[in-house]
């Protein structure tokens, strides 16, 4: 297949990639507009492969995505292209309606306009995967059963609710024109190559360091985390197999606190790069939370494996192994991701926060 990308460089999008063409799943164009969360050094091994190809810009440029589908001529759009930061949408949500929600729409209209005028066995063939999360659905209690496909939306953070509009907006584009959609949620993911802002990498590079871990609020939030090359597998299995118009939600079947996720990375540390004197979990500490806060991830999978086949390789113990002793033998990917803009989020985003 020709794999058409959008957001490659981010971190699910390039564990996609390198997937794909490890597995030879197709020849693959990555459209990426570099944003603070993109990092083509994660791709730097496909830079001589003839069938990988790079275009920095950005999906809401409606002629640059014109161009490429034409130049081309893509069997399947891949939609990782996203604001995906709660906490950056909470300080600037207007980015995230451009990209989220403008962004999509505008590949939306150059997909339509690319597949309405394919032969018709390209037509049949075409497949418009578009990547979403579980925070479209809100907030679970405690004892409230997991999210599932027909669980209503009720968004909570600016960038649920641009990814909400975005599922919309796909959904739409199926029953209004036909085009061959496929929409996923997924809980969670963690693993090699994630930006350190987000919770897994965030503690574990601050460990290693000696820094505060910070913690919202309690620490009792929880989350079901999903090993990403566990997704990338369940997402071309939903490619490849998928009905056409339908969801499926893609899990990990492990949920866990934030503060027990946090005690666990102390703990592998402490035995695998032990520091004198020190245990990580010293190093804990609980800030302000965030405005509206999910309390509760989880995500019913049963659909995928009913329909699919698909189950997560990894279970949380065997994923987050294989993560830290990724970030241990990958120093340099560390940092040079962490330079610059970064240092400046973290400043602007926990400098303040109370503890």
């Amino acid at each position: 297949m020709n794999l058409f990308v959008t957001g490659g460089a981010g971190f699910i999008g390039a564990n996609f990639i390198l997937q794909a063409r490890q597995q030879g799943w197709g020849r693959v164009v990555n459209l990426d507009k570099l944003t603070y969360a993109s990092n083509l050094q994660t791709l730097v091994d496909l830079e001589t492969d003839p069938d990988y190809t790079f275009v920095r810009g950005d999906i809401g440029n409606l002629e640059l995505v014109n161009h490429l589908f034409e130049q081309y001529q893509p069997d399947a759009v891949i939609n990782f292209a996203a604001e995906s930061h709660v906490d950056r949408s909470i300080l600037n949500p207007q980015d995230f309606i451009q990209t989220n929600v403008v962004g999509t729409f505008r590949l939306l209209e150059a997909a339509r306009n690319y597949w309405q005028h394919l032969a018709a066995t390209q037509r049949d063939r075409f497949r418009f995967l578009h990547v979403s999360t579980d925070e479209v659905y809100g907030s679970l209690g405690p004892s409230d059963p997991a999210f599932r496909e027909e669980t209503p939306y009720a968004p909570n953070s600016p960038y649920a609710a641009s990814k909400a509009a975005a599922d919309h907006l796909v959904r739409a584009y199926y029953h209004t024109y036909h085009l061959p959609t496929l929409t996923t949620h997924c809980s969670n993911n963690y693993g090699p190559r994630q930006f350190p802002e987000k919770l897994i990498p965030l503690i574990l590079l601050n460990a290693l360091e000696g820094k505060p871990l910070p913690i919202y609020g309690d620490g009792q939030n929880v989350r079901d985390w999903l090993y990403v090359t566990d997704h990338c597998e369940a997402l071309y299995q939903v490619l490849r197999q998928g009905q056409i118009g339908a969801t499926y939600n893609i899990g990990g079947q492990n949920e866990q606190t934030n503060l027990a996720v946090v005690e666990t990375i102390c703990t592998l540390l402490d035995k695998l790069v032990p520091q004198v004197g020190l245990s990580r979990s010293s190093l804990i500490t609980f800030v302000k939370d965030r405005p509206g806060h999910d309390r509760r991830y989880a995500i019913d999978c049963s659909k995928i494996s009913r329909e699919l086949g698909w189950q997560p390789r990894e279970n949380f113990d065997s994923g987050l192994a294989k993560t830290i002793q990724w970030y241990l033998d990958h120093p340099d990917w560390v940092a040079q991701v962490r330079s610059g803009t970064y240092q400046t989020w973290l400043k602007q985003n926990y400098d303040n926060r109370e503890t």
